[in-house]
């Protein structure tokens, strides 16, 4: 296996068991393990446990906005139905085996404190998301795209937070029904 086969194998293995026991609970031990590689060959590629956690985010991050952005703009309509969309899309990721909660809130969780370098790639996450959905919703309100774009985003994270502790992806509908209701409010008429 070549070394940057070896790189993504490994932080391919790493956000698997991160997902699933936690950043500080799974030790880089564990990770070697799980992996079948030397210790050596783990710190060839990272040189902490920290950059490993880093390589994992960045990673997570760019599949589940591109699977995201993908799915929402496959489906045919405007804006309104594009965000809406999003809460289908979480409905699917909700049922799925890998899901044990949001990745970013757990890893912004564990590493509780802005100036570290783990919380603020979480929080880049989060900030690139609504990035998005404030382009969507910008075709549907320019003046109030920010606010509409939080809005739905608070809904999101609620979902995620809720089907994380329910084990049900009904939440994704609930979120749903309250966006359809917000995108309908007069405010957010389009004034062209």
């Amino acid at each position: 296996m070549g070394s940057s086969k070896k790189r993504e194998h490994l932080i391919s293995v790493a956000a698997e068991l991160f997902n699933r026991g936690g950043y500080h609970a799974v030790g880089i031990d564990r990770v070697i393990e799980e992996a079948g590689i030397a210790k050596t060959t783990l710190y060839r590629h990272f040189a902490s446990k920290d950059e490993l956690i880093i390589a994992v985010l960045k990673q997570i991050d760019e599949k589940f906005r591109d699977s995201m952005q993908q799915y929402i703009e496959a489906r045919d309509g405007d804006a309104r139905e594009k965000i809406l969309a999003s809460f289908d899309f979480l409905e699917k990721w909700f049922e799925t085996d890998s899901f044990f909660g949001c990745p970013f809130i757990s890893a912004a969780a564990e590493f509780g404190d802005q100036p570290n370098v783990v919380f603020q790639e979480a929080s880049t996450h989060k900030r690139l998301v609504i990035a998005y959905l404030e382009q969507l919703a910008r075709e549907i309100n320019p003046a109030r795209a920010k606010e509409l774009a939080l809005e739905i985003n608070i809904l999101l994270e609620g979902a995620i937070a809720v089907a994380q502790i329910t084990q049900s992806s009904t939440a994704a509908r609930t979120a749903k029904a309250v966006a359809e209701k917000i995108l309908r409010r007069p405010d957010q008429q389009s004034r062209s």
